[in-house]
């Protein structure tokens, strides 16, 4: 059974914004993205581009943090189309973006029976990590193949860039009937999520959920939402610029 964890407080509404230079506690910073809505909820979310190198805001927190909060300080793809569109990574670096990010995952599988949890090579490593010391549960990594050297069972998938590969996990660590929520950082064809969830149930265990910051209304998003358990951190209103891949002010 899964351990109470806290809320994220939600309030009248998102914080006008997270642009500019400020002190925070002594702490200089410079912020990195900007989040605009009215105080009736969100609205919008623009992420801030700049020719100049920003700096991490590392210690700005909004007074009211609503679920998604931390989705306006990920930063946008400059480097252009050999890259995925946006990079949710710096999120990571922001301790109470983190922490309630996982918090977010994990609020709809309370009191959900969890043996273990297993993150997706490679990004799916870092949330499927957190979510595992928050459960107090074991973590599995799942690797694309070539890397581990003991006995695996492998699976051809296509990810979101359409390019071949194969997903390998080890034999000896899912056992029958043993329940794993899967996490990864992204969700956008499904592909990649699908060969993970193949190779659990290969080895008879039970995928008790999906967890990623994003799972978007592709043709293999909705497919994984209509047959497995799901969790993600995008509001409702703001789902459909994720899934056109455009954040920007409208």
């Amino acid at each position: 059974m899964l351990p109470a964890l806290p809320g994220t407080g939600p309030g009248p509404g998102w914080p006008r914004g997270l642009a500019g230079t400020q002190r925070c506690g002594g702490c200089p910073f410079s912020a990195v993205a900007v989040c605009e809505a009215p105080r009736d909820g969100p609205a919008g979310l623009s992420l801030a581009t700049s020719t100049q190198r920003p700096r991490m805001d590392l210690c700005h927190v909004p007074p009211t943090r609503e679920k998604g909060w931390y989705l306006a300080l990920m930063a946008p793809n400059v480097k252009g189309p050999n890259y995925a569109w946006l990079d949710p990574s710096r999120l990571y670096c922001h301790p109470q973006g983190l922490q309630d990010c996982v918090a977010d995952l994990l609020q709809p599988f309370q009191g959900d029976p969890i043996d273990m949890v297993a993150g997706i090579d490679a990004m799916g490593f870092i949330l499927g990590a957190a979510a595992a010391a928050v459960l107090q549960k074991g973590f599995l990594a799942i690797r694309k193949a070539g890397h581990l050297c003991v006995q695996t069972v492998s699976q051809p998938y296509t990810d979101y860039s359409g390019r071949e590969k194969v997903m390998e996990v080890r034999t000896d660590a899912i056992s029958p009937g043993l329940r794993i929520l899967l996490v990864d950082q992204w969700v956008e064809t499904g592909g990649t999520m699908r060969a993970a969830i193949q190779l659990v149930e290969q080895l008879g265990g039970v995928v008790a959920g999906v967890a990623a910051i994003c799972i978007e209304g592709s043709e293999g998003g909705r497919w994984i939402r209509e047959h497995y358990k799901c969790a993600h951190c995008v509001p409702p209103s703001l789902q459909p610029r994720f899934d056109r891949h455009q954040l920007g002010q409208e």
